[in-house]
């Protein structure tokens, strides 16, 4: 191994992942685990007048942003109504299990990364690769982040990248300089972070704690060669590497890099709004790529978007492009030519994605990313150009998350302040977090 030398209220994790598990046993019991692409008349007139639903997730303004694609959708294409289904990210899940454990799963479904193999494996997802969907202008990594077993059962909305999003006025009046992204270590983040907050006086901290959210860990077992999880659905890296990630939180702790654990958890449970780089109190922390304008605009300065540190310190890069969210389309939908239809709108027309913009990420599709941006605020643009710079550096993407990973996220969160306490070493937290995470995704 090479040593690391340098929301919203939601149910208990435990509580949502059973009821899936639940609903998914019973949606085998009932559809036969089959994962056919499509359950309809292939021969039905395509022109007959057909209704088809669409489940998605988000704020007010998601919803009213869907509800005029779907007018847009339904004026090109007068023979298919599009029913909305949408709730808060919460709840979707809730509802979405229900509904597929009763036989009335919506015929395009809205995916998260997590939740995609749970899905997948119990055959309520079709192969999208079987349906009429162009994703020519879609990058192969992306495409990849959506296959098991060479079936497509999710296509990304759009991509982010995780990212550090820096304050360059805290650097300037700390009198720090910005560090070139292309060539700082694990160490030169450190080191910076805390030069920062020793000359801000306390005012500024150098960094936030970037601990709580696992896709940190995967960028750094990419650049060491490991993975998050490997091609068996299995932990892929190596405990110590863990260990150290932590450790290195611990260091920026002690040397006031970053806050005491009680301010590092209250700042964490207020999203981007309540963050130290959103409240002009940090220079330094770690989001992705589509948070850039909520983050902007909570602290009223012009943020810049980072490479994470490593990325040439290593044999390999790790940072990676990851769907803001997936489409799906049912394996039993009743009219599955429509289905496939809207998905490739949604993807693929550039009217469409003159109405979305960046609402579900960075639109997939290159050529409507591109016909689109000037209508992009600065802050997208800014994500968007950034994106661009990472094409010819990153290298693949990870693979699906296995079934019940949609669980890890809670596990992290509660270790890592564990951690940040000293009520466990990062040995021991990198030890429980391999049985927990093996437990759940067995």
């Amino acid at each position: 191994m090479r040593t690391l030398r340098t929301r919203r209220g939601r149910r208990p994790a435990a509580f949502a992942a059973g009821l899936l598990a639940t609903a998914l046993a019973l949606t085998a019991c009932a559809q036969g685990g089959g994962t056919d692409a499509a359950a309809g008349d292939s021969s039905a007139d395509p022109d007959e007048p057909v209704t088809i639903r669409w489940s998605w997730w988000g704020s007010d303004t998601r919803h009213t942003l869907t509800q005029e694609v779907i007018d847009l959708f339904e004026e090109k294409n007068p023979n298919i109504t599009v029913v909305p289904d949408y709730t808060d990210w919460g709840s979707y899940f809730d509802k979405l299990s229900v509904s597929v454990a009763g036989g009335d799963a919506p015929d395009v479904i809205t995916q998260e990364e997590r939740y995609l193999a749970d899905y997948a494996s119990k055959g309520v997802l079709a192969d999208l690769s079987q349906l009429d969907i162009d994703t020519s202008k879609i990058d192969d990594t992306i495409l990849q982040s959506g296959t098991i077993d060479d079936a497509v059962y999710g296509i990304a909305t759009g991509v982010n990248v995780y990212s550090v999003v820096a304050d360059p006025q805290a650097f300037a009046d700390a009198g720090v300089e910005m560090p070139d992204d292309t060539t700082w270590t694990w160490e030169d983040y450190v080191e910076i972070a805390t030069e920062i907050s020793a000359k801000s006086g306390g005012a500024v901290y150098g960094a936030q704690d970037y601990g709580f959210n696992e896709p940190g860990f995967s960028i750094l077992a990419r650049q060491n060669g490991q993975s998050l999880y490997d091609e068996k659905g299995e932990l892929g890296f190596e405990p110590e590497l863990l260990e150290q990630w932590w450790q290195h939180s611990l260091d920026l702790q002690a040397s006031g890099g970053q806050p005491d654990p009680a301010k590092t958890v209250e700042v964490d449970a207020g999203g981007p709004e309540q963050s130290l780089v959103g409240t002009n109190a940090g220079a330094m922390a770690w989001f992705w790529s589509n948070q850039l304008t909520a983050l902007s605009n909570a602290s009223g300065r012009d943020l810049q978007l980072l490479r994470v540190p490593g990325e040439s310190q290593f044999d390999r890069t790790g940072m990676y492009f990851k769907p803001a969210m997936y489409y799906s389309v049912s394996s039993k939908s009743a009219h599955p030519e429509a289905a496939a239809k809207l998905v490739d709108f949604l993807l693929n027309d550039p009217e469409a994605g003159a109405i979305l913009l960046s609402d579900r990420g960075l639109p997939a599709n290159t050529d409507v990313r591109a016909a689109v941006t000037d209508e992009f605020a600065a802050t997208d643009k800014q994500a968007a150009e950034f994106l661009s710079s990472l094409e010819d550096e990153i290298v693949d993407g990870p693979v699906v998350p296995p079934a019940g990973a949609g669980q890890v996220t809670e596990i992290t969160k509660r270790l890592n302040a564990e951690v940040l306490f000293g009520r466990l070493t990062p040995q021991q937290a990198a030890e429980q977090f391999v049985q927990e995470v093996t437990a759940a995704i067995s």
